[in-house]
């Protein structure tokens, strides 16, 4: 990741509009790939450079083959500092190491994508403050803010479901179930990534103990202040490549038809989080950067269904939408996609 020693100024003719200029670390994963597809056709925004020290020199289609006649760009291993924002594309703890061996100018706002600043206890990296990135939870922080800790994907899915319940003062315990695909592995190789393994196979993992577990009881707390409210979460993974789907129950007094006014209310300035008057299924949410919700409540129990894509509203489309809100755009702008639902 260090690449201090090759930091170089853009060439005029790399940004021939006046737009946002972008840089991209990590672009040849799962998630830089979908940034990439989001942002050549972003009408605001030039791509200055896509980083990548193992493919440097290819051509990015060569390694993101639906990306074959959408773009010429070449992947490079050296970071030019004459840009406007850079997203950080990388595994968790690397965000950190590229930040201490590469130092930018306090003017290029950062956008990361790992975990590595999402806890306020760790959103300060020398002067750089990172506001945490979920749009319907600190949307006016994020318009002002010059770094973006981007949330998590299976986060994002949990606390879309909870935040108007937290905002009402009214949550408690949660206990949660959710599934995800195999994208959100990454692609390193691993046992419980492979094919074979995956086909026709599901595994629980990290049972109460999953790493998003802190984020999501920070923005519970953010809004509700209740240390003692807790939440339990059974992640599970699927048969599928992407997208997320979580089932979360909680005790609730409140009458159903309350309750989906809670959320309506709440989500009604959210373009992107839409609470459905039926059930959800995940076709509706893969390749979007929709959260789609639906509230059920037999008895006391209340169970919010929520569905993501894991790449897109968990990761790389959120990171596009913080982009537009930072740089006083229209929210949607270049986020306007159809679900893959044939």
């Amino acid at each position: 990741m260090n690449v201090e020693n090759k930091i170089y100024p853009a060439t005029d003719s790399q940004h021939k509009l006046e737009n946002i200029r972008v840089g991209i670390i990590g672009g040849a994963g799962y998630t830089g790939g979908e940034l990439i597809r989001l942002l050549i056709n972003h009408p605001a925004v030039s791509i200055s450079f896509i980083h990548s020290t193992s493919n440097a020199g290819n051509p990015v289609s060569n390694i993101h083959t639906d990306l074959l006649g959408e773009t010429e760009i070449i992947f490079t291993d050296l970071l030019q500092i004459d840009i406007d924002v850079l997203f950080l594309c990388v595994g968790h703890g690397d965000a950190i190491k590229f930040l201490s061996a590469n130092k930018m100018p306090d003017t290029i706002k950062v956008i990361d994508l790992s975990q590595d600043f999402r806890l306020t206890t760790n959103a300060q990296f020398d002067n750089r403050v990172f506001v945490y990135g979920l749009p319907e939870l600190n949307k006016e922080a994020i318009k002002t803010a010059k770094n973006i800790a981007n949330p998590g994907c299976f986060a994002t899915a949990i606390q879309l479901g909870l935040l108007p319940l937290a905002k009402a003062g009214v949550l408690g315990d949660v206990y949660t179930t959710g599934i995800t695909g195999s994208t959100g592995a990454g692609q390193g190789l691993s046992a419980t990534a492979h094919f074979s393994w995956r086909a026709s196979n599901i595994q629980a993992y990290k049972s109460l103990q999953h790493q998003h577990i802190n984020e999501i009881q920070q923005s519970l707390t953010q809004l509700q202040g209740n240390d003692g409210m807790c939440v339990n979460f059974v992640p599970w993974r699927g048969d599928f490549t992407r997208g997320i789907y979580v089932s979360s129950i909680i005790d609730c007094g409140l009458p159903l038809a309350e309750i989906k006014q809670l959320y309506k209310t709440y989500y009604s300035e959210h373009p992107f989080t839409l609470v459905s008057d039926s059930m959800i299924d995940l076709k509706q949410v893969v390749n979007t950067n929709k959260c789609l919700l639906f509230i059920e409540k037999p008895g006391n129990k209340m169970v919010v269904h929520s569905a993501i894509d894991n790449l897109l509203k968990g990761a790389c489309g959120q990171a596009l939408q913080n982009m537009n809100l930072i740089f006083g755009l229209e929210e949607t702008l270049g986020l306007q996609l159809k679900a893959n639902y044939f």
